[in-house]
């Protein structure tokens, strides 16, 4: 319990430090001692005592009202995901509530139904973002990639990843703010606590947006690509979370009917081999 009052107050401050005194209509004023915002100011903008909201950041209150978590909300100018992520570190609602998770009879059936795709990339992936089956599509776009088994090291560690993706910085706190909104106010699966310390060991880049506490649930988006066989890719990205297994994602891109991408794509995947990637012994 300790370590979830914890995460909230680290949040909390890691908020505050990003808000500008102008951003919420005060003056920033001389010889200011911390970045953002001053605990006395959150407090006031939001309606609740210093004192209050000093016992949030220290831990000794822990179950806000939902009336103080919306004004908290709006005074450190969170959106939609970062809100979430705000509730499920006051309520304790951990996100991953399973160690690593078996693969299902599920996802076994949906592994044989992405290999009948043909004309669209799709992925199955688990929250830490091991990539647990991807179909041939897929094993085409995503070719040259090295560290590709785990769209977490591969956005931070490997090499050619600025060569395949025109803008890796957006990548990259995109990639940060799924992985803190998946792990919810503890990360529980080992694997999630693995990859979150390796890439804070590793990657500079990944400390420091980490330290961001960003949350972003991934659901449609356009995502960009430079493909080294076909050149510049805009595929429509659809993420869906499976109802018999909430660990499971399936990942879908699609190219704008008649566009330039879409020829693109066709071309691309008229060498596709077979997926290589299906539900290994060790996929956790």
């Amino acid at each position: 319990m300790a370590r979830t009052v914890g995460a909230l107050g680290e949040f909390l401050r890691a908020r505050r430090s990003l808000v500008r005194p102008g951003q919420v209509g005060l003056e920033p004023g001389p010889a200011r001692q911390v970045p953002g915002l001053r605990r006395e100011e959150v407090a006031m903008l939001a309606g609740v005592s210093t004192d209050y909201y000093v016992q949030l950041e220290q831990g000794r209150e822990n179950r806000p009202s939902t009336q103080v978590l919306d004004a908290l909300a709006r005074v450190l100018r969170l959106d939609f995901d970062t809100h979430a992520h705000l509730r499920s570190l006051a309520t304790h609602d951990a996100v991953l509530r399973n160690a690593d998770t078996i693969p299902t009879p599920a996802g076994h059936a949906l592994t044989d139904l992405i290999e009948r795709w043909v004309a669209v990339p799709a992925m199955l992936v688990r929250p830490w973002m091991d990539v647990v089956a991807r179909n041939s599509a897929a094993d085409a776009l995503y070719d040259g990639l090295v560290l590709r088994d785990n769209l977490a090291r591969m956005a931070f560690l490997d090499e050619r990843v600025a060569e395949f993706v025109p803008d890796t910085e957006h990548l990259a706190r995109c990639t940060v703010a799924t992985l803190r909104a998946s792990a919810g106010p503890e990360p529980h699966a080992p694997r999630m606590v693995e990859l979150i310390g390796e890439l804070s060991l590793r990657s500079e880049s990944f400390r420091r947006l980490w330290a961001r506490h960003d949350a972003h649930r991934k659901g449609s988006a356009v995502k960009r690509f430079i493909h080294p066989m076909v050149g510049p890719l805009t595929l429509h990205q659809h993420v869906l979370t499976l109802p018999d297994d909430p660990e499971l994602q399936l990942w879908l891109y699609q190219a704008e009917p008649g566009s330039e991408s879409e020829h693109a794509l066709t071309r691309l995947l008229s060498t596709a081999a077979r997926p290589t990637v299906a539900f290994p012994a060790d996929a956790g």
